[in-house]
């Protein structure tokens, strides 16, 4: 069934958006979707900080945009009320006629079979090989995962367990969204979603080296994998 919207240009439908994400990380499943997409687009700029929630989703939602994209279905949602704001190229004015004209009588003037000139070749060769790098860096696949982080007990200082997390950076990780989880007797855990470099990150070794030794692990007792999704 898909999920509903109303006025997200508003106050009112700003709150609405904010309280569906108290308990979310996304807006539909466990992984960023074209659902948020579509969410994201409808919105004319981002939520201010009095929307907690919605401002900390927008934010994961517009770095993975930047950095590896969103491609995941998503369950369907509606969006009414608002005007949705287009994500994508914007298409060029119409050219004017005369203006054509012109360059179509330019085009007359040139040898489309000429000799390729060195200065042509070097460029063309330049070109080439700019793209057969860029197919290379396309080639190293990122990841989405979900995380558990438990605490040492009920007295563990969440606000500064999540600190300590967030305060590991390495080349080809990206924290992102998160939230607390009750477990039992008054003790929660930390679930957070992480986008990584496949070929720079591995997370069984950001566990084992970094997030349960010191000084993460004076607030971490143990880290578990939830889910673990290709980008």
């Amino acid at each position: 069934m898909a999920i509903a919207f109303y006025n997200l240009n508003s106050d009112a439908g700003l709150k609405k958006l904010d309280e569906y994400l108290l308990t979310r990380s996304y807006i539909s499943g466990y992984q960023a979707s074209k659902d948020d997409i579509t969410v994201y687009s409808s919105l004319p700029k981002p939520p201010s900080s009095e929307y907690v929630n919605a401002s900390r989703w927008y934010k994961h939602i517009d770095a993975l945009l930047r950095i590896s994209g969103v491609s995941g279905e998503g369950f369907g949602v509606i969006i009414e009320g608002s005007a949705p704001i287009p994500v994508g190229v914007a298409t060029p004015p119409a050219a004017d006629t005369k203006a054509s004209a012109a360059d179509d009588d330019d085009d007359d003037d040139v040898d489309l079979f000429g000799e390729e000139t060195e200065e042509e070749k070097k460029a063309a060769e330049e070109r080439a090989a700019a793209v057969k790098a860029s197919s290379k860096k396309k080639e190293s696949g990122k990841s989405s995962v979900l995380m558990d982080v438990k605490p040492w007990d009920d007295e563990t200082d969440m606000k500064k367990l999540e600190e300590a997390v967030r305060s590991v950076t390495m080349e080809g990780l990206l924290w992102g969204a998160s939230k607390l989880v009750p477990v039992g007797y008054g003790i929660k855990k930390l679930q957070i979603m992480l986008t990584i470099v496949d070929d720079l990150v591995s997370v069984d070794e950001l566990i084992e080296s970094t997030l349960t030794v010191e000084p993460v692990n004076e607030y971490v007792q143990s880290c578990d994998i939830v889910a673990f999704n290709k980008i």
